[in-house]
């Protein structure tokens, strides 16, 4: 085999495992986004369950002030 094919074997298998670990790097930085949002998504899951009784008390809270409410426009 010729010294050229020879050499453009090698070039091409270093290209390809260049481009091969650049990829898996690619995939561990994606892995770890993915982990850091599926935090985030459960942290704002849990948010969202602790602030979804304001609006029932919120409706609480006005249904007992209706007295002064009213008391306040007959002034």
């Amino acid at each position: 085999m010729p010294i050229d094919a020879v050499i453009t074997l090698i070039l091409g298998a270093l290209i390809i495992g260049a481009a091969a670990l650049g990829l898996a790097r690619a995939i561990g930085h994606l892995a770890a986004t993915e982990k850091t949002l599926d935090t985030l998504d459960g942290g704002v899951q849990v948010i969202a369950a602790q602030t979804s009784t304001v609006v029932p008390v919120v409706a609480s809270v006005n249904a007992s002030l209706a007295p002064v409410r009213d008391f306040a426009n007959s002034i």
